[in-house]
């Protein structure tokens, strides 16, 4: 039976969340909740500006400890409250950040809780900058963010879009679940349990044209493959993530490498791979593409059929066979034999373990019902969200190999 961990790259995390005046300030309630639900210990240190836009008390709410405002403010532990804050976070964000405390921390002045915190701490910040579009592209301000990039600081470009004043331009805050992604993957960073690893992760279905138009593919949405990606990074891995089409959000802080077809994929995993450490091939790659694509639209004409000469695809993990120096997992979704179809393609392609589920009740959908095959058997998990399969997949393979995906210092 495998252990599986309940925990997030959040849970028992004591983060300080900083927050400036900004319109955008509301947002950051949801971050809050969230992390919290999460298990994270959260500090909310509000600004002067900052308590304009967004109250106290719904943070005190939603975090369930005491919200910070002044160099006076006291933490639990009853210790000058930017020394205790700074020694003991694990990470500090400030979000929304606005141009006025951008230049201050670059200029190293530290006159009110949030900065001097930032000046008394060793833990990694994240700056999600959020402002007018003028005062983002201002010199001055573009400077400021250099500085604090040379300095170790993780800061986040904002997007496009349509401000408060209603203007349109770069300045925006970036939505709640990407700055949610960036912090996930700055804590895993540190204490990871794949710290410094590589792995590559592909995802979704293929597309071989038929002609410009249409294309023979899959119903494979992407999710468990984006899943696994999401995991790789929450545990600290260095994450390259090959999908074909899909519809989904790819996750934060993860290198996207979109593609359409088997080819296509082929050569990005044989790219990826070269300096990889463990290679998890979650795509359901078309076995089987048109031999002569056309290049207009075929039309429909008078003719009742229409045959469609196909050649087989490579068989990418099988071309990968004698490769050694990464950890190979393979999927096997199947309608019929399922643990013997899966365990045939263990062995068959070289792998190290193979993730077994039947195609019907998983293809597309939210849930999945796996088994993890290797050589110590068959480890069947229960039906549920593609995330926590995701997760305990992790679990069996950092458990399988601790000596090949430990934490690199």
């Amino acid at each position: 039976m495998l252990k599986c961990a309940p925990m997030n790259a959040v849970t028992d995390k004591h983060i300080i969340l900083g927050v400036c005046g900004s319109i955008a300030a509301y947002k950051i309630v949801e971050l809050a909740r969230n992390l919290t639900l999460d298990g994270a210990i959260v500090d909310v240190i509000l600004t002067e500006a900052a308590e304009r836009f967004v109250g106290i008390p719904t943070f005190q709410a939603l975090t369930g400890r005491h919200v910070l405002t002044d160099m006076w403010s006291l933490p639990e532990d009853g210790v000058v409250g930017h020394v205790s804050l700074g020694q003991h976070a694990d990470l500090v964000v400030i979000a929304p950040a606005t141009a006025n405390t951008i230049a201050r921390l670059a200029a190293g002045i530290s006159d009110d809780l949030l900065t001097t915190t930032v000046l008394a701490t060793t833990a990694p910040v994240l700056c999600v900058p959020a402002m007018n579009p003028l005062m983002y592209a201002n010199a001055a301000t573009q400077d400021n963010i250099a500085v604090l990039q040379r300095r170790g600081m993780t800061v986040i470009a904002p997007a496009y879009g349509r401000m408060a004043e209603h203007v349109v331009g770069q300045g925006r805050m970036p939505e709640v679940a990407e700055i949610d992604g960036h912090l996930r993957a700055l804590l895993a960073q540190q204490k990871g349990a794949l710290r410094r690893r590589r792995v590559v992760v592909t995802a979704a279905g293929t597309h071989e044209p038929l002609d410009p138009v249409r294309f023979i593919g899959n119903r494979s949405s992407g999710r468990m493959g984006y899943a696994l990606a999401t995991e790789a990074r929450d545990r600290g891995a260095q994450v390259t993530l090959i999908s074909g089409p899909s519809s989904l959000t790819p996750p934060t802080a993860v290198e996207v490498v979109n593609v359409e077809t088997a080819l296509d994929m082929r050569d990005a995993v044989h790219s990826a791979i070269a300096d990889a450490d463990l290679l998890v091939m979650a795509a359901a790659v078309a076995d089987f593409r048109p031999a002569a694509p056309v290049s207009h639209k075929i039309k429909k004409g008078n003719d009742e059929t229409f045959a469609v000469q196909l050649i087989r695809n490579p068989d990418i993990l099988a071309g990968l066979a004698e490769q050694r120096h990464f950890i190979k997992i393979g999927f096997a979704a199947e309608t019929e034999d399922l643990l013997e179809n899966a365990r045939s393609k263990l062995e068959r392609k070289g792998l190290d373990m193979i993730i077994a589920n039947e195609a019907v009740a998983s293809i597309g959908q939210l849930e999945s019902q796996v088994t993890i095959l290797d050589s110590d058997g068959a480890h069947p998990l229960p039906r549920q969200a593609q995330q926590q399969s995701a997760q305990a997949i992790f679990d069996a393979i950092v458990q399988r190999w601790p000596d090949r995906l430990g934490p690199k210092n």
